[in-house]
């Protein structure tokens, strides 16, 4: 199959996370209670998530859809002025903050759980000998996904002028040839900062093909995501 990134999908099933997880990141990302969302604050930026998904050309599940729906239903209950017959006095993002808190709970227990049985899971570090010189042992690394994949690849592009424009038809810029690279690149490194994945000065086209193809990798089970809990750094380690 001819791999483009002018008509290159990836699809998100079984691979990243799901409406709640992205949530989830929102919530952290912006430090506020579960049960005192900034409800517009949230659907705003949900929905810029979901709008560079589409402009990725990344194929996201209907669920996504579906909680974007209800972000909105509950910010225009919270717009509407409360009614002399209306005796519900409930707060409407409670309709999301409870199985967002009950979410929380089973994703940590699962989380601990899988922490008891495999020692050294969270750091992402394979147990063969080849890879114990990758990290120092006082590192530690935790799990990350697409969202903060999002994020860090967004602020990449801040950083480039904006009058660097995007050409994505080139048939120089492949996803294809850049998995290509990448696999190179790791075969000599075995792990590689997020940083090192671009030149000093990389264009958008670049950035943008080099998510694509970290994307189809961590789909592939060739690399594993992981962010150093302290300073931040992503990393990502070859399989």
């Amino acid at each position: 199959m001819e791999v483009d990134s002018y008509n290159y999908q990836v699809k998100l099933t079984d691979i990243f996370e799901g409406p709640m997880d992205l949530l989830v990141h929102l919530i952290k990302k912006n430090e506020v209670d579960i049960h005192d969302i900034p409800i517009a604050l949230i659907t705003e930026q949900y929905l810029e998530y979901l709008e560079w998904l589409k402009a990725m050309n990344i194929d996201f599940a209907g669920d996504f859809l579906v909680m974007a729906a209800t972000l909105a239903h509950i910010k225009s209950r919270m717009l509407l002025p409360p009614t002399a017959d209306d005796d519900d006095d409930e707060d409407p993002r409670m309709e999301i903050a409870r199985p967002l808190a009950e979410y929380l709970q089973l994703k940590n227990a699962a989380e601990e759980l899988a922490h008891r049985e495999l020692l050294g899971e969270s750091t992402f570090v394979r147990q063969s000998s080849d890879t114990r010189d990758l990290v120092r042992p006082d590192e530690e690394f935790i799990k990350i996904g697409l969202f903060e994949l999002i994020d860090a690849f967004q602020q990449v592009l801040k950083n480039i002028s904006p009058e660097d424009r995007i050409d994505l038809t080139t048939d120089t810029i492949s996803v294809k040839d850049r998995i290509a690279d990448l696999v190179d690149l790791f075969e000599a490194n075995k792990s590689l900062t997020f940083e090192e994945l671009f030149t000093i000065r990389p264009t958008k086209s670049d950035v943008i093909v080099t998510f694509l193809a970290v994307l189809e990798m961590v789909k592939l089970c060739l690399v594993r995501l992981a962010q150093h809990s302290q300073t931040g750094l992503i990393r990502l380690f070859y399989e």
